[in-house]
């Protein structure tokens, strides 16, 4: 993984163009709020939302939250959002339909001239490719490759099934997801989304339980629709107590075995060699960071 990745477990939407959910975002919990100007703003709205970006990025912020915008396309629209969203209370752009390499490429060179206009420092924005048509699929792993900007990636479900003229439902969506980590993690990136769909928030515990189950694929991090799922995806994308405890013990043992010439150890009968050891090191540097992140934000919010 890249070394410079920030925690990014929730991600949630918010229309930059709508006050009363602008005005309460700081306060939902969320690792990122996700400033949207694709299709929670209808075409109408776009140029007048677009200039709210900066003001609206530094109240949501308040709470301790990273700030990501969420631009249009086509090209067209994609260079007016980014001329209002690059400043510095906005830390990365998820890309839209982003197509191929050149693509990202094109968009990493407009915001590095940006950056360079407002005194930032270079490369100081992320950004989040999102896949969204099987066009796109087959490049799935140059696009993620195409900008040492791209932290994360992931799969617009809803747009890709309809590109594919299929339903955006778990049975559709959990080949092309596992490739899309397949290809994330090939390339550093944190891979971002859910094995079923963001949109169903009807019964939270089902929820809490799908999200536990995408976790396990392998995805760090999630956008979400609705503030009820903050709290659940903060929760189920961190390592649990049991889990951090076990990783410890682990790594201690692990260190006493090569002390007496062992490379492997067993814990209640089960054998733990090395890939067992890199796992729970990973497992206790994701808890480390994330309480990290939780303390800055606690900080943040005093």
């Amino acid at each position: 993984m890249k070394p410079d990745l920030p925690v990014w477990r929730s991600l949630l939407y918010v229309p930059v163009n709508v006050e009363k959910f602008i005005d309460k975002a700081h306060t939902r919990g969320a690792d990122v709020i996700q400033l949207d100007l694709e299709d929670a703003v209808p075409p109408a709205e776009k140029e007048k939302a677009r200039t709210l970006v900066e003001r609206n990025a530094a109240r949501v912020r308040r709470g301790g939250a990273d700030v990501v915008v969420r631009i249009n396309q086509p090209l067209a629209l994609a260079v007016r959002d980014l001329e209002h969203s690059i400043c510095a209370d906005v830390d990365g752009i998820a890309i839209t339909k982003a197509d191929s390499a050149s693509h990202v490429k094109l968009l990493d060179e407009l915001v590095t001239g940006l950056e360079a206009k407002r005194g930032m420092k270079a490369g100081r924005t992320k950004f989040i490719t999102m896949i969204e048509t099987a066009d796109a699929f087959t490049r799935i792993d140059e696009i993620p490759r195409a900008s040492p900007r791209v932290a994360a990636m992931n799969i617009g479900g809803e747009d890709f099934a309809l590109d594919l003229n299929a339903e955006p439902d778990e049975d559709v969506l959990l080949a092309p997801k596992q490739r899309m980590i397949i290809a994330a993690r090939a390339a550093g990136v944190m891979p971002l989304g859910f094995i079923g769909t963001v949109a169903d928030f009807s019964d939270w515990e089902k929820f809490r339980l799908m999200v536990r189950r995408s976790r396990r694929f392998g995805f760090d991090g999630a956008g979400c629709i609705h503030p009820g799922q903050v709290t659940i995806v903060n929760e189920e994308y961190s390592p649990g107590a049991e889990e951090v405890a076990y990783a410890r013990k682990v790594i201690q043992l692990d260190q006493e075995a090569a002390a007496a010439g062992r490379g492997s150890f067993q814990i209640d009968g089960k054998m733990i060699d090395i890939p067992v050891v890199v796992r729970a090191e990973r497992l206790i540097r994701r808890h480390e960071a994330i309480k990290a992140r939780e303390a800055r934000t606690l900080a943040a919010a005093r």
